[in-house]
């Protein structure tokens, strides 16, 4: 059984920076792409980033220049910081692992392993 674990949300006020980490038990996420999504009330979930098993990433034109995707194969995580925060960053942030490929792009639709997401709220 895979589960997916994020962790590191919270509240931050605008400007500032967070860390989200999401832990895969259950399969090594060495070989397979990983991206972070997230979801505000009453919107569709959104891709924000992803990063393939070679470590390229991809962004939203939202998230450039401020979030970066890494992950730590040894330790199964997949991180994304985010710094200069604005108030449209407020959402769920939900990661996925996905099941069989490597390369980058990572959709919703695909078939990944999803965590239950963190809560990152941006206050002015």
């Amino acid at each position: 059984q895979v589960q997916v674990v994020e962790s590191g949300g919270g509240l931050v006020q605008a400007g500032g920076s967070l860390r989200l980490s999401c832990r895969a038990s259950g399969r090594t996420i060495v070989n397979y792409a990983a991206g972070w999504f997230r979801q505000a009330p009453g919107k569709e979930r959104e891709f924000v980033a992803s990063i393939s098993s070679l470590k390229e990433t991809k962004y939203a034109d939202s998230v450039k220049g401020r979030f970066t995707i890494s992950r730590d194969d040894v330790k199964n995580i997949v991180y994304l910081q985010m710094t200069d925060l604005k108030l449209d960053d407020t959402a769920t942030y939900v990661c996925a692992v996905h099941k069989n490929r490597y390369y980058v792009d990572v959709q919703a639709t695909d078939s990944n392993d999803w965590g239950q997401g963190t809560q990152v709220t941006v206050s002015s």
